[in-house]
């Protein structure tokens, strides 16, 4: 690996996998440094953990995203997870509805092209690939597994149904975020919970996990999320209900 940035962001993106891990050991003989981890069929980091016969590993799921100044490590338990970062200024070389052209339905284009304001519909653009990106990692396939342009990212107010921008809006009704697939539905899933939320004042964050509880027939339950800033063996502090931490949509 060339870089010297490039060098640092690897390593502290594996010490925060495994610190951050570390916080939902249930047995005290497992070090975080023996943590060992694998790749599934699509190249999605997994843990591998080392089975006995008088302790079953927990039902842990993790992902990774980063952006040049900021690691984020999700981890949920029974359920997969997806998460992505961007960073709100991040540049679009070229003109973004034929950028998007390329990766987002014709739903999508449409729902981009309404927007007049050129600053409002790159934000919206940023945010939009956030879902889009959360999604087809939680599906542990990647970009390759499920192309952008097979399915799209639909948000509406819960109440009335309606479709609504990705913009902050305190007083707004719960929103939903929901994936409807126009390639082969049946190899995309809608069984999903979509988090949206800015970051530290300078980046968009998206979360998208299973929705284990549809499937169980107890409907769709809040998504419970803890938020941690940390700079690993320096600063772990919590910043969960700050102004770190500020719901754009999906997020109850």
């Amino acid at each position: 690996m060339y870089g010297e940035d490039l060098k640092k962001r690897a390593l502290l993106a594996r010490a925060l996998v495994r610190t951050t891990i570390a916080r939902y050991q249930i047995n005290s003989q497992v070090n975080p440094r023996s943590l060992k981890f694998r790749k599934n069929i699509h190249g999605k980091p997994e843990v591998e953990w080392q089975q006995s016969d008088d302790w079953h590993p927990p039902p842990l799921h993790f992902n990774l995203s980063h952006t040049s100044s900021l690691i984020a490590c999700g981890v949920t338990m029974d359920s997969q997870i997806g998460i992505d970062v961007e960073e709100k200024q991040r540049t679009i070389r070229n003109d973004i509805l034929s950028f998007a052209r390329r990766y987002f339905s014709h739903h999508e284009m449409d729902f981009l092209a309404a927007i007049s304001d050129p600053e409002v519909q790159r934000q919206e653009f940023i945010k939009l690939w956030t879902l889009k990106e959360a999604y087809v990692k939680a599906l542990g396939r990647g970009f390759s597994g499920a192309p952008f342009k097979t399915f799209t990212i639909r948000c509406r107010a819960a109440a009335t149904g309606g479709s609504f921008h990705l913009s902050q809006n305190s007083n707004s009704e719960v929103s939903e975020i929901v994936v409807d697939s126009f390639d082969d539905p049946s190899n995309l899933t809608s069984n999903c919970q979509f988090t949206l939320f800015e970051l530290a004042g300078s980046h968009y964050a998206a979360i998208c996990k299973e929705n284990n509880s549809l499937a169980e027939g107890k409907g769709c339950r809040p998504m419970k999320l803890t938020v941690w800033k940390t700079i690993p063996f320096v600063e772990d502090k919590c910043v969960s209900g700050t102004d770190a931490v500020i719901r754009i949509g999906g997020l109850t």
